[in-house]
C-alpha cells in the first residue's frame, strides 16, 4: 500500500497532508510513523520517511523537519540538514527549489502555505500554544521577507483535533480569549462544568485571515479517525502508551 495523503486545492504548490496509512512501522506506530524522536525502530522511520520523499517527488535528503517545541520560532531553511538536526521551531519557510519542508503531528494543526508566484512555501506546526503565541502570524511574515506576498498567498489547515473532540479547561481557554479578539467564537460550552469545546482549525484560519491570507480547513478529525491519524488526545483518554506522528509536506 503506498502512503495515503491529501491536498487542499487551494496550496498551489506539491504538497501532501499524509495519514498514518502505507508504511513499514507496526504496533502503536503502525504504519507510516514519521516522527524521529518517538521509540519507534529508528530503520522503520527512516524507511517511512523515504516513502512519504518518493511521494513528494523529492530526494530523501531533501524532506527536512525541527524539533517542534510548541512556540512560534521560523526556521529559514537555505541549506539542508542532517535527518534530526533541524533547529528548534515550529515553523519552516524556503524559495530553495526541491527542499520539501515536513511537520509531524498528532492532533496539533499542520498548516502549509504557498506563494506560487514568488516561489515561497511555508510549513507550520500550530497546536493551541503555538497559534495562541503567534507561530502562523510569524511564518506569514517569514514568507513575505523572502518575497511572498499576502494577496498571492494561500494556506490549508491538515488533519487535526476538530472541536467535537477537544475538551478544553479555564487555562487554554483564558490564554486564547486574550490572543483574539472575538475569539469567544471557537469555544462553545462542554457537556461539564467549566469545560468548553475548542475549534483549534477555525482558530487557525481566523488568524490566518487576519494576516490577509486566504485559508482553509481540510475538517479532518484526527481523534476521531483512529484508522487513519495518530492522536495525542485519542492516546491520553486510552491511559496512555506510545504513539506514533503522521506528516505534512510541501515542497518549494
Amino acid at each position: 500500500m503506498k502512503p495515503e495523503f491529501f491536498t487542499a486545492p487551494s496550496v498551489s504548490a506539491r504538497h501532501g497532508y499524509f495519514s498514518r496509512r502505507g508504511g513499514v512501522s507496526v504496533g502503536p506506530y503502525a504504519s507510516l510513523n514519521c516522527s524521529v524522536s518517538s521509540a519507534d525502530r529508528a530503520e522503520a522511520v527512516l524507511h517511512n520517511r523515504g516513502l512519504v520523499a518518493e511521494a513528494m517527488g523529492v530526494d530523501s535528503a531533501m524532506l527536512l523537519g525541527v524539533s517542534q517545541v510548541h512556540g512560534c520560532g521560523v526556521a529559514v531553511v537555505e541549506t539542508p540538514w542532517a535527518l534530526g538536526c533541524g533547529p528548534k521551531a515550529d515553523a519552516m519557510v524556503t524559495r530553495r527549489a526541491g527542499v520539501a519542508l515536513g511537520i509531524v503531528t498528532a492532533d496539533c494543526a499542520p498548516v502549509l502555505l504557498a506563494d506560487a508566484a514568488a516561489g515561497v512555501v511555508g510549513a507550520a506546526h500550530a497546536g493551541w500554544r503555538g497559534a495562541c503565541g503567534g507561530v502562523l502570524e510569524a511564518v506569514v511574515a517569514a514568507m513575505i521577507e523572502l518575497g511572498a506576498r499576502t494577496e498571492t498567498l494561500a494556506a490549508a489547515v491538515g488533519p487535526c483535533i476538530a472541536q467535537q473532540s477537544y475538551e478544553v479547561a479555564e487555562d487554554l481557554r483564558r490564554p486564547v480569549l486574550d490572543s483574539f479578539e472575538g475569539a469567544e467564537r471557537f469555544f462553545a460550552v462542554g457537556q461539564l462544568a467549566g469545560r468548553w469545546q475548542f475549534d483549534l482549525p477555525g482558530y487557525c484560519v481566523a488568524r490566518l485571515a487576519a494576516c490577509g491570507v486566504h485559508a482553509i480547513s481540510l475538517a479532518m478529525d484526527t481523534c476521531q479517525d483512529e484508522a487513519r491519524f495518530f492522536s495525542h488526545r485519542r492516546r491520553t483518554l486510552a491511559a496512555g502508551g506510545p504513539i506514533g506522528h503522521q506528516i505534512s509536506v510541501i515542497v518549494a
